[in-house]
């Protein structure tokens, strides 16, 4: 199955570096602490470290060590002479209880179990399936962890960019309640202007405090999956990331995407798992060895012997019919599960494919609606300083100039937000 990217993906690298310079930049700066000696600055994470190091704290990365190690084993296992362990066997009895004529019988013997035809191999395919899929588990939840660092990553650069503007807003509304004190004193302004202008710049205020906390909690939440105390740097953007697709339009592999292949490797080793039930159709037969020891009788020579004998147990329908059924039930489970992996994949490509464009268009539209808004802000504001205008008229302008601003930066990170899903859709790491 394979999935066509048209030529808006092809924007995914240029588009992310713009709106990580608009919106990265500021994190990068807001979490890089000062210091009298520039190499004693900390350095703020890329996304590839911060990816590797909530890899390194997760519960998964463990239950994949394990898996890894179970594999191990079981091809040491598998290089063993014997298909189980070996067993020892003992015997005595004499007749001290009967005719006590002093007739004693010692046996000792040794069990090998051996390999039923083609069962070693089998087995052997099971394992090699076992690490293969192992190491795609890695890689999948690598790219798991990935998205989660994404997203947390964006979610701080948005709530960064709020806070910077919630920031301004207060700096620009008390400049002009300072303003309106002092012309309310000369006599130009109302005392209701003035305290209109105290409330804007107090309600500024407050809302830089929600903003901040807002921060505070997202970078919270950064620590908490990361353990890095830094926010990522957004502003480099791997080459590999842009590369992932090509001009003029590219197909996306389905079937290359970690997901996908931890889902053909599941198939895969259920098929080998079937072999194995197939190979082993009894259980292993037995290679005896016994050294025996007669004593016919009191005072008579005892007797020594060597016996060589096979075990070789049958395989019935109770026991091989069951184990069958089980493993075609694994196959046609891992099939399904393939199936609607990849058409989840394919949809999800296509999903943040669209995301992308549609943040693309709303970007520009916010730029201009900010660019107009903010020109009219200022033009308002001239205006009010020569007293042709009055001070709600400002507010209002200032407040429509600043929701915009919020949108604007709000849509830079939605769209850098959207690059990176795309990414993440295509199965690719930072």
């Amino acid at each position: 199955m394979r999935f066509v990217i048209s030529g808006l993906a092809v924007r995914c690298a240029a588009g992310c570096a713009l709106s990580c310079v608009l919106v990265g930049a500021a994190v990068a700066q807001s979490n890089t602490a000062p210091s009298l000696s520039a190499t004693a600055s900390p350095v703020a994470p890329t996304l590839a470290q911060a990816v590797e190091a909530a890899w390194q704290r997760a519960t998964q990365a463990r239950e994949a060590e394990g898996q890894t190690q179970r594999a191990t084993a079981e091809r040491v296992a598998i290089s063993s002479l014997w298909a189980a362990p070996p067993a020892v066997e003992f015997s005595y009895r004499d007749d001290r209880w009967q005719t006590s004529a002093g007739r004693r019988e010692a046996e000792a013997g040794l069990a090998w179990p051996l390999w039923l035809p083609g069962q070693r191999n089998a087995r052997g395919a099971a394992v090699d399936a076992d690490v293969e899929l192992s190491q795609a588990a890695v890689q999948a939840g690598r790219l798991h962890f990935a998205g989660l660092v994404r997203e947390a990553a964006w979610g701080i650069a948005a709530q960064k960019a709020e806070s910077d503007l919630a920031d301004a807003q207060v700096r620009s509304l008390q400049e002009i309640s300072d303003d309106v004190r002092r012309r309310v004193k000369a006599g130009d302004l109302a005392h209701a202007d003035g305290l209109a202008a105290q409330s804007e710049a107090l309600a500024a205020q407050s809302a830089q405090m929600a903003a901040r906390q807002r921060l505070n909690a997202s970078q919270s939440q950064w620590m908490t999956l990361t353990g890095i105390a830094l926010a990522p740097d957004l502003t480099s953007v791997p080459v590999s990331d842009g590369a992932a697709v090509s001009p003029g339009g590219a197909h996306f592999a389905v079937e290359t995407h970690p997901d996908a292949r931890v889902a053909a490797l599941t198939v895969e080793r259920a098929r080998k798992r079937l072999d194995v039930v197939a190979a082993t159709r009894r259980d292993p037969p037995e290679l005896l060895l016994r050294i025996r020891q007669d004593t016919p009788g009191r005072g008579e020579s005892a007797q020594n012997s060597i016996g060589v004998g096979l075990r070789i147990p049958l395989g019935t329908a109770s026991r091989n019919q069951p184990l069958q059924a089980a493993a075609l039930s694994e196959l046609d489970v891992a099939l399904t599960t393939k199936q609607r992996t990849e058409e989840r994949l394919a949809a999800d490509a296509a999903m943040a494919q669209a995301a992308v464009h549609t943040a693309e268009q709303q970007l520009e539209a916010e730029r201009q609606r900010s660019a107009l808004l903010r020109e009219r802000a200022s033009l308002i504001d001239r205006s009010f300083k020569a007293g042709e205008t009055p001070l709600p008229e400002l507010l209002r302008a200032l407040a429509a100039a600043t929701q915009a601003d919020t949108s604007f930066a709000r849509q830079q990170v939605a769209l850098g937000l959207a690059l990176a899903r795309l990414q993440q859709s295509l199965g690719i790491l930072p």
